[in-house]
């Protein structure tokens, strides 16, 4: 049995309203009209003494974020303020996201909640947690 290969030219479909969507936050198959929010981005990892949160918050002041815990819950707020617009300009494309945000996280009870370490760096948000010694794995000898 052999194989042919035909040739044929790529089946393209564009959805009609991705413009609209993509310029106005506007779906013509919903209710509401949404737009898109600042949402930045996390990881979280644990190691062996310690959880480590990082957060993308490019253009996010240190004034405008509040890093608190309360009974186990982490919690990360801020803001990016928007550039002002003048008089005048016309933008030909208008993608970065502005607003507020927050976001939660509830600790394991391993978690250390008076070792946390915050620092904002070059945009990214780094958070230390460590774990309390008893969480710590230990070798038991005979």
């Amino acid at each position: 049995m052999s194989l042919v290969r035909r040739e044929s030219a790529p089946v393209r479909y564009r959805d009609p309203f991705s413009l609209a969507r993509d310029l106005f936050g506007w779906d013509p198959f919903t209710e509401s009209r949404t737009t898109a929010a600042f949402t930045p981005a996390f990881e979280v990892k644990e190691t062996a003494d310690r959880f480590e949160v990082k957060a993308d918050l490019p253009g996010v002041k240190e004034e405008n974020l509040d890093v608190s815990l309360h009974n186990g819950v982490l919690s990360i707020t801020g803001s990016r303020a928007s550039e002002e617009r003048k008089e005048g300009e016309s933008y030909y494309l208008y993608e970065r996201q502005f607003g507020s945000f927050s976001r939660s996280f509830a600790l394991p009870d391993t978690a250390d909640g008076e070792r946390i370490d915050a620092r904002l760096d070059n945009g990214v948000l780094h958070l230390t947690i460590g774990k309390k010694v008893e969480a710590k794995p230990r070798k038991i000898t005979f």
